[in-house]
């Protein structure tokens, strides 16, 4: 099987994972990130790389305040898509990277010399990155602004 954005090869799903959904979870995490305004933002297919999980969603963020609303949206987004949040740090005080594990996909928002420092992109080269503007879809536009999460996930129904 073969990445077409990426053309390369990737192990087949395992069976009983929703890696569509997991994809799904990460894309619109890295969309709400950045229509949150957090920068560089980048998703990793870790899938056959990493047994932690299937995506990163790594993004950097201005301020530890815009970082944890960031964070808050994209836990939110999920919620409402019935997929639990399993672990965060993102109600700490002084942090400079904050953390949202899915499972499934983990989602990191560093402060920018927080993530030159863990450079996670080089870490898990390795893992191909997903065009997640492309994969956006129609139905996943930039919401306007001052609304909040106009996005949806796919609910597990």
């Amino acid at each position: 099987m073969t990445d077409p954005t990426q053309n390369t090869p990737y192990p087949a799903p395992t069976p009983g994972k929703d890696h569509e959904r997991a994809r799904r979870v990460a894309i619109d995490a890295a969309a709400s990130l950045s229509d949150d305004k957090c920068e560089h933002v980048v998703v990793l297919d870790l899938r056959g790389r990493s047994q932690v999980a299937d995506y990163f969603v790594v993004a950097t963020g201005t301020s530890e305040r815009q970082m944890k609303s960031a964070a808050a949206s994209v836990a939110q987004l999920a919620a409402e898509a019935g997929v639990p949040l399993f672990r965060s740090n993102k109600d700490q005080p002084g942090q400079s990277w904050v953390l949202l594990d899915f499972v499934d996909v983990v989602v990191h928002v560093f402060e920018p010399s927080a993530r030159a420092y863990y450079d996670l992109e080089v870490l898990w080269g390795d893992g191909p990155k997903v065009d997640w503007k492309a994969d956006r879809g129609p139905a996943r536009q930039p919401r306007p602004a001052g609304s909040t999460n106009a996005r949806q996930i796919p609910s597990a129904d």
